[in-house]
């Protein structure tokens, strides 16, 4: 007994055609006479009464079908379990999210991990850091990928590159080599008044940012440098001024975040995302493309 010859008296039977089921398992009618044939007799039941009008299975015949074609559901799901097993579940989806900094990584990566799991869909999202936290959190990225400051100097401080922050060189920040926000809520702030509306508004904006709009001290560059010499005050000035704050042999001009070495790749998993062989494989490509480019 074939699984062929299954196929063949499943189509009889729900077709209850001879010349219909010869042409569905494309063989001859009288060839799909004979395969109805061979079953009977290692079965040792008629399964067929044949009549010039119609086709009907005997009782047992109707009992063979069942058996039929629980048989061959079982071999499919056999052979998808089989398939899966080797080159991964074809119906498999996973969603990468990633920012812009990480373009250079994600796409190279998804092209080596396919040419392995071609079986695999993979859809790549390029979006804002703030979104991709939103929607690996509720499940609708499987993986994200963003580029994050490291060594960073002033982490939580966002200044413009048009700004600098400043202090005197005995004051307890200037060798300080990790400096926040949360640092310089100790200290008194000076801000240089700049005449350029543009620098003005960032200055303003900064003032914000760090908490000091209700005690901050505005003057010229060098009423303010002046005033730094004598305080434990720190400043913020438009980047024209760097020069002579460089000169200035009592101040210390302290890093930001502009003047980050280098960055690294921040590489998340949904929980909801079943992590498996090729999943890490997946993530593996992307830290050694990662890598790669640093």
């Amino acid at each position: 007994m074939r699984f062929e010859q299954l196929e063949q008296f499943v189509a009889l039977g729900v077709l209850r055609h001879f010349r219909q089921a010869a042409e569905q398992t494309q063989i001859s009618t009288s060839a799909l006479t004979r395969s109805i044939q061979t079953l009977e007799d290692e079965m040792g039941y008629e399964l067929v009464k044949r009549s010039t009008r119609s086709v009907k299975l005997t009782p047992e015949g109707e009992l063979f079908l069942d058996y039929a074609k629980n048989t061959l559901a079982e071999l499919e799901h056999t052979k998808k379990r089989i398939s899966q097993s080797v080159n991964g579940n074809s119906d498999e989806k996973l969603v990468i999210g990633y920012t812009n900094k990480a373009s250079s990584v994600v796409p190279v990566s998804c092209g080596q991990f396919l040419a392995q799991y071609p079986h695999v869909k993979i859809e790549m999202q390029l979006q804002e850091q703030h979104e991709l936290a939103r929607k690996l959190q509720e499940g609708e990225i499987d993986i994200s990928v963003y580029s994050q400051a490291i060594n960073s100097i002033g982490s939580d401080i966002h200044l413009p590159d048009q700004l600098v922050l400043f202090v005197s060189k005995h004051h307890p920040l200037a060798n300080k080599s990790d400096i926040s926000k949360h640092d310089l809520d100790s200290y008194p702030m000076y801000g240089c008044f700049s005449q350029s509306k543009q620098v003005q508004s960032m200055l303003n904006e900064a003032i914000d940012m760090l908490n000091k709009s209700a005690s901050i001290k505005v003057g010229s560059i060098e009423q303010v440098m002046s005033g730094l010499v004598k305080s434990d005050h720190f400043a913020i000035a438009s980047i024209e001024h760097a020069n002579t704050l460089a000169e200035h042999t009592e101040l210390v001009q302290l890093k930001t975040n502009k003047d980050l070495s280098h960055e690294q790749l921040v590489v998340q998993t949904s929980q909801q995302a079943a992590v498996g062989e090729h999943i890490d494989h997946l993530l593996s490509l992307i830290k050694k493309a990662s890598t790669a480019i640093n």
